[in-house]
């Protein structure tokens, strides 16, 4: 349980969002289960509570019942006022620059969405119209800056590592930064912190002004990875799907360190995407990477694409064990290939718009025990397709690990069952297993891991 130190305090927008309608007030304002001001309340409280050793939703939301937020309008904007807010969060009585960068963040971006999605301008029923909304929240975020040369390099991994697979994040981070090269992450600790702090080391000594650290989450994973101070672009999707798509739409290249079942989930997310018979030509540089004690750890992930995807899925990234100015190096002459392949038939730099992504991966997976129980986890299916419903088991596995909804679920219920063909589930139980007896399903030091999952063959 988190220490209690609270605070209360008033705050005001810097730079972003400094009006709100007063519709929009209204809808922030309405107290009550299920409504705008719930979801914002939880953001909220997350980032507030940014540099916390806890991982888990429940646990933080319990700790704070009596947290609230108040939004005001008034003549010089917008004003939060905040009753029993997290302590750390303030020095001095005044609120950290960053938590109050993303915190308006988060107002921003879950005032956008509602809107957005309340209006008749998305179709959110086609697959492009999916995509054009991320485009649209990412250009409303102004995360999208158009004549930049493609260096956004996307950093996946667990939030729960080793201190030696932490280092081994930094030290590939400063190489990048070394390269001039930006991070994006999901903001969060462990692997998502990591990068950041290396390159802006790296940035500091290439006297590099305008770095940056890009953070995308969203609302079910925010409680449990509050976003790390380094990041300074702070984007909430409204799902991991769109979050997901977010990550291969911005990045231009993308390094998988050690982690847990998330980093499963989107490692499996991305060579489904990769695996498309229209993708087959795109070029985007992936690089697997650990230190030399992680190579067990990466190889057993090596092993379990081979033995559900097959080979044509491994082709998709390569392998670089204990080697960060190689994984930096190999990053850059990728980039390369990215920058000339879009140049030539004339896409954007800033957003990936030839990638094509199937709806199978693009619409929001609700992790119940039915829809568990019914994942097609079948071999013959094509390659993409399976990778996408091994990637919602994962999703399924995360929701039960972290996510608020999926532990009550599990409390309820009891654990989900995962059910399909022995070709995919023994490897597939084996790689669970072995996040178990590393450790990778929760932080180190915590409680005895209770799986919530049964893989039933």
């Amino acid at each position: 349980m988190p220490q209690r130190h609270v605070i209360n305090a008033s705050v005001s927008p810097k730079g972003s969002l400094e009006t709100l309608s007063q519709r929009e007030v209204q809808q922030l304002s309405e107290v009550g289960t299920g409504s705008l001001y719930t979801l914002f309340r939880q953001c909220a409280l997350a980032i507030l509570n940014t540099g916390a050793h806890v991982d888990n939703a429940k646990t933080i939301l319990e700790a704070y019942k009596d947290f609230e937020v108040r939004i005001h309008q008034q003549d010089r904007g917008v004003r939060l006022e905040l009753l029993n807010a997290p302590g750390d969060a303030f020095v001095d009585g005044e609120m950290i620059a960053s938590t109050r960068e993303m915190l308006f963040s988060a107002l921003r971006d879950i005032v956008y969405t509602e809107s957005e999605l309340a209006s008749q301008r998305i179709d959110l029923e086609s697959s492009q119209g999916i995509t054009d909304y991320v485009f649209h929240l990412l250009r409303n975020a102004r995360t999208l800056r158009p004549g930049v040369e493609p260096k956004m390099v996307v950093c996946w991994g667990g939030h729960s590592i080793s201190t030696e697979e932490y280092q081994y994040t930094k030290k590939v981070g400063h190489e990048l930064g070394l390269r001039k090269l930006d991070v994006c992450t999901g903001c969060g600790p462990g692997v998502m912190k990591g990068p950041m702090k290396g390159a802006t080391i790296a940035h500091a000594k290439q006297r590099m002004h305008g770095s940056r650290y890009l953070g995308l989450t969203e609302p079910g994973i925010i409680a449990a990875e509050a976003p790390n101070p380094i990041v300074n672009e702070l984007v909430i999707l409204p799902d991991i799907e769109k979050r997901l798509e977010a990550f291969v739409r911005v990045g231009h290249g993308i390094i998988i360190f050690p982690g847990g079942a998330g980093t499963a989930e989107e490692f499996l997310y991305l060579l489904g995407i990769l695996m498309h018979p229209d993708n087959q030509d795109l070029p985007f540089p992936v690089v697997l990477t650990g230190p030399r004690s992680a190579e067990p750890f990466l190889m057993q992930l090596h092993a379990f694409v081979g033995a559900t995807l097959g080979e044509a899925a491994q082709r998709h990234y390569q392998i670089i064990i204990d080697d960060p100015a190689e994984v930096a190096r190999h990053m850059v002459e990728g980039l390369k290939e990215v920058k000339q392949f879009r140049r030539e038939r004339n896409d954007a730099f800033h957003f990936n718009w030839l990638l094509k992504i199937d709806e199978g991966f693009q619409r929001p997976f609700d992790p119940t025990h039915a829809n568990m129980a019914e994942l097609g986890l079948r071999r013959e299916l094509p390659p993409h397709e399976l990778a996408a419903n091994l990637r919602r088991a994962f999703s399924g596995i995360v929701a039960g690990n972290v996510k608020d909804k999926g532990i009550r679920l599990i409390e309820e219920h009891g654990p989900y069952q995962i059910r399909g063909d022995s070709a995919v589930l023994e490897p597939l139980g084996r790689l669970l297993q072995a996040f178990v007896d590393q450790h990778r399903m929760k932080l180190p030091g915590g409680a005895a891991y209770v799986p919530c999952y049964q893989v039933v063959t």
